[in-house]
């Protein structure tokens, strides 16, 4: 019965994401980038240094500083902003996603992993740019903004608004599902080897329960603590993973230069010769590469920009920044070496593409390191997971928040609590499903959730590109009113703020 039921989600899942993944919603994410590209004069390329000095630089050397506390809003800093958002985004579509899109997608599938995060990076700084200017403070104090904000209040499309919060909040389940399969995947073929094979079921509910309750106990304390909890995790793990792949592919050097071509070469292969992976048509090979390359960086979805809007900072092109500099750190540098340690270590000709991607990803790292390197992927991919849970699970939180704004108060509140409840027992779910079922899943929802988004940002690029050009004409000694917040009250605050030297422009 249960995989009779499997099965029925599966074939209504596939009809519906053949048309969320074709090629209008593939044309519209690079469309968008595009625009975005022309109208700010190209600011991923102009304005990347300035994205590094602005943002990551400083917050390293301020690193130990104790700063005054705003007690006017209840916000995090722009580094625990960044940190949840970046947990949100660096977690297994880093290492199991690339290798999936590598199996089914082929080689040149990470080429278009490529393409999406270059215009990616455009598309997530206006996303934050608009989370900023057009987020919300509560009577708690606290700051609220995402894709369903600048929808409903930017372009005034409200109806449209409620649907991205909805989709945000499925989008929210699918991607945690991934996370939780990948932990259960991971830590029950390590486990299963003690146990025996008939224990992975059991193994695998265990551990989903076990991860559903960490879950519950970090997204009661909120935005803080997810920040808190973000900030020491993703760092850490980044950095080992950063070394070990580095190690890896210094390893097999020799190996690089053809991989790179493989990339290349298969990129825009209309029908690659040969068998198993080396055999897939032109227009699975984009499919896979944007619909991983939009799982890990998250740009074009609208949900990093969540976790930006809650951010102390008063200036939305500051933040934006962090943007640039996020999707460019997750793909260009993470999801790049996932990539070159799978193509310079494997012998990809003996790959089918049916393989399941978590036991290959264990196979790369076993490959390279030996027992250290099964121990320490088993270590670094669920702890990337973990981080991304938590993220998405305020993602759903906010959707949920603004879908049910209505009731006010205590109605409110009582929504949030159905929404965490619910997403807590899908998470011990999803630990039982199959791998290509929670993927082909989660690719739907983050579709669904681009869609409002993209349309939305599109309408909104000029207002982009003037705040853009407001910031950097102030920047440059202009006296001109700044462009912090599309409601009066609070861009007179924010201004205030940032006049009395509380945000240097610097």
């Amino acid at each position: 019965m249960w995989n009779r039921f499997l099965e029925g989600v599966e074939a209504v899942n596939k009809a519906v994401n053949d048309v969320v993944w074709g090629w209008p919603v593939i044309i519209l994410i690079l469309g968008t980038g595009l625009l975005l590209s022309i109208r700010t004069g190209f600011l991923q390329i102009r304005k990347f240094g300035d994205s590094w000095k602005t943002t990551i630089i400083p917050t390293l050397k301020g690193v130990g500083r104790k700063k005054e506390a705003d007690t006017r809003t209840r916000s995090v800093s722009q580094f625990e902003a960044f940190s949840a958002a970046i947990s949100g985004t660096v977690g297994t579509g880093n290492i199991v996603g690339v290798t999936s899109a590598i199996l089914t997608g082929g080689p040149g599938a990470v080429f278009w992993m490529w393409v999406s995060a270059f215009f990616g990076m455009v598309t997530n700084y206006a996303e934050n740019v608009l989370g900023l200017y057009y987020r919300k403070k509560d009577g708690e104090g606290n700051l609220s903004g995402g894709a369903f904000y600048y929808i409903s209040y930017g372009l005034k499309w409200k109806w449209l608004g409620y649907v991205a919060a909805v989709f945000t909040m499925l989008a929210a389940v699918g991607m945690s599902g991934v996370q939780t399969n990948k932990i259960s995947g991971i830590l029950s073929g390590s486990l299963s080897e003690i146990f025996g094979e008939e224990s992975a079921f059991i193994l695998k509910l265990v551990i989903g329960v076990i991860v559903a309750v960490l879950v519950a106990v970090i997204i009661i304390g909120g935005i803080k603590r997810i920040g808190r909890v973000a900030s020491m995790i993703v760092p850490f793990m980044s950095l080992l993973f950063i070394v070990m792949a580095i190690f890896a592919i210094l390893r097999n050097v020799a190996s690089v230069p053809a991989a790179f071509a493989l990339i290349f070469e298969k990129a825009f292969s209309f029908r690659a010769a040969g068998s198993g992976i080396m055999g897939y048509a032109f227009a699975t090979v984009i499919r896979k590469g944007m619909a991983r390359g939009v799982f890990s960086n998250e740009a074009g979805l609208g949900s990093s920009v969540i976790a930006h809007s809650a951010s102390e900072t008063r200036e939305p092109v500051r933040q934006g920044l962090w943007g640039v500099f996020e999707v460019f750190f997750d793909t260009f540098i993470i999801c790049t070496l996932s990539a070159l340690m799978m193509l310079s270590s494997m012998n990809l000709s003996a790959f089918t593409g049916e393989e399941d991607d978590t036991v290959t990803s264990l196979l790369i790292y076993s490959e390279n390191f030996g027992v250290f390197g099964t121990v320490a992927i088993s270590v670094i991919l669920p702890l990337f997971a973990f981080t991304t849970i938590i993220a998405w699970s305020y993602y759903g939180e906010k959707a949920t928040e603004f879908c049910f704004q209505w009731l006010k108060g205590k109605g409110q509140k009582i929504a949030v609590v159905v929404f965490k409840v619910i997403f807590v027992l899908l998470i011990v779910l999803s630990a039982l499903i199959t791998s290509k079922l929670i993927w082909d899943i989660s690719d739907t929802f983050n579709g669904l959730m681009a869609i409002p988004n993209l349309i939305s940002v599109i309408f909104l690029s000029g207002t982009v590109a003037k705040i853009t050009k407001n910031y950097y004409l102030r920047k440059k000694g202009e006296k001109l009113e700044p462009m912090l917040s599309a409601y009066p009250e609070q861009n007179a605050e924010f201004a205030e703020d940032v006049a009395s030297g509380k945000e240097s422009l610097r």
